[in-house]
């Protein structure tokens, strides 16, 4: 075999193999993604921090959600206290337009009155 033909063959195969990775590494974000829920005591910033790293990552990747659909996955993801917040959210706000950094400010403020005892939205 000649040596161009095996630098193509070892080129070609690193390719495909980084191809492999890059796909098994968005296969497993996007299933984070997809199962993201907020765990017991976690706080809406840690929660926050971890479902950036999955859409930082995914982005890094190639592979970007709308933020529609960030807005519901985080509305979704959230536990049963917060049923009556995310009603609100939804009915009063056009998730098209919300930013990311709106509704975190929204939920770091309710969770701040829940921990005090205020309920009232």
């Amino acid at each position: 075999m000649s040596k161009c033909k095996e630098i193509w063959n070892k080129l070609a195969t690193t390719h495909e193999g980084t191809n492999q990775v890059k796909e098994s590494k968005i296969s497993l974000l996007t299933l984070d993604f997809e199962l993201f829920k907020i765990k017991s005591r976690e706080s809406i910033k840690e929660m926050f921090n971890i479902f950036t790293d999955i859409i930082n990552g995914l982005k890094s990747l190639g592979k970007a959600y709308s933020n529609k659909q960030m807005m519901k996955k985080l509305l979704n993801s959230l536990s049963k206290e917060w049923e009556a917040k995310v009603t609100t959210i939804e009915e009063s706000k056009d998730l098209d337009k919300l930013s990311l950094d709106e509704l975190i400010s929204s939920l770091i403020t309710y969770e701040m009155k829940l921990e005090h005892g205020k309920f009232a939205l």
